[in-house]
């Protein structure tokens, strides 16, 4: 598995399990490893063990939203000797701090490289986030070249977590297991109430920016601003589109339903 996966996002077996070798693996995942809700909408279900999200990532060439990218990156790490903990968190809505979604409202890791750095916090799946890992025992401003982070400390022990001034989510520090987020995913590929039933989304980091397929419309950025939106003329343009940008092969176009029914 760990030979696969290495291959899957373009890395070496890291020599030792340092910061370094840490933020080299997320970079090369973000640029690799789509953030993605397409199983969603194409009716396939979502399975939380840590053998069916290697096995979508590595096998399938797939993506994911948070529960199974930050999954099976936590696979990986595990197995190249880092320290990991899954973390559980609430994501404030539209940015506002006094709102904090569901419990188990997203995943995060906790990472503890062997050269006693950290611990760090590291996130795959919370679509543009930090391009490198931020690290957890800070409170003052870290920059990244995704923006500016800062964790502050939140209620009960939380941690809110910052970008570029603006509530992104409230962070718990306690461990979890992967079944602990059977609720919260549940909820967010079913629920009305859920941005991800309500829309498709695609996309990975670039060296200088972002691509996205939202739907049909496909945009890039750079520099963090938009360069180009292209909309796409039909089925065979977005499923070419999946294929040669984000290395994902379909046989049909997912489209948005009903929330919890197949497409």
């Amino acid at each position: 598995m760990t030979h696969a996966y290495l291959e899957r996002i373009g890395a070496g077996r890291p020599a030792v399990a340092d910061a370094e070798a840490l933020r080299d693996l997320q970079q090369r995942h973000l640029r690799t490893v789509p953030f993605e809700n397409l199983s969603i909408h194409l009716g396939e279900e979502i399975e939380l063990t840590e053998k069916a999200l290697v096995e979508k990532v590595v096998t399938r060439h797939r993506g994911g939203f948070c529960y199974e990218v930050n999954g099976a990156f936590a696979a990986l790490l595990g197995a190249l000797g880092f320290g990991v903990r899954l973390l559980a968190a609430r994501v404030f809505e539209n940015g506002d701090e006094t709102r904090p979604g569901i419990p188990f409202d997203h995943l995060a890791l906790w990472v503890e490289p062997v050269d006693g750095s950290g611990p760090w916090l590291a996130d795959v799946g919370f679509g543009e986030f930090s391009e490198g890992p931020v690290l957890l025992e800070s409170r003052e401003e870290q920059r990244d070249s995704a923006g500016v982070f800062l964790l502050r400390e939140g209620p009960h022990g939380d941690l809110d977590v910052f970008k570029n001034g603006t509530p992104q989510y409230r962070l718990e520090t306690r461990p979890r297991a992967l079944a602990d987020f059977e609720g919260g995913c549940w909820y967010n590929r079913t629920s009305p109430s859920s941005h991800f039933t309500r829309g498709l989304v695609c996309s990975r980091m670039t060296g200088d920016g972002r691509i996205t397929l939202s739907g049909r419309t496909l945009k890039r950025t750079a520099a963090g601003r938009q360069q180009t939106e292209e909309e796409l003329p039909g089925e065979a343009a977005v499923l070419d589109v999946y294929r040669r940008h984000f290395g994902i092969v379909l046989d049909r176009e997912p489209v948005v339903t009903r929330p919890g029914t197949a497409a």
